[in-house]
């Protein structure tokens, strides 16, 4: 299961209402690649697809491919903004040793 802090939740969803879609969703995925052969993504989506597992937190949905979920298991999103860095930090599951991957959806 993935964990979405309120501050993600709340973040995500003044971007989707920013940009006019406040009834999509939030896409989180897996893909090849990175320091540790995964790295995680995110985006918007307007709808769950026919594989997707769907989620609610604080009033955003979330959107995951079914077959990504295991590769995803453990996985933490946290919205940061300590005056010098801001955006989405993805932790835990199978997150690389070298560390977390950042990705922002503005």
């Amino acid at each position: 299961m993935i964990t979405i802090s309120d501050a993600a939740a709340e973040k995500a969803k003044q971007i989707l209402t920013a940009e006019e879609k406040a009834e999509w969703g939030l896409r989180v995925y897996a893909t090849g690649g990175g320091c540790g052969g995964l790295s995680y993504g995110m985006d918007i989506d307007e709808k769950p697809g026919d594989n997707d597992d769907v989620m609610e937190k604080n009033g955003l949905k979330v959107f995951v491919d079914k077959d990504t979920s295991k590769k995803l298991e453990g996985m933490n999103i946290d919205f940061i903004d300590d005056g010098e860095k801001q955006g989405f930090v993805i932790t835990g599951g199978s997150a690389p040793s070298c560390g977390p991957s950042c990705t922002s959806c503005e």
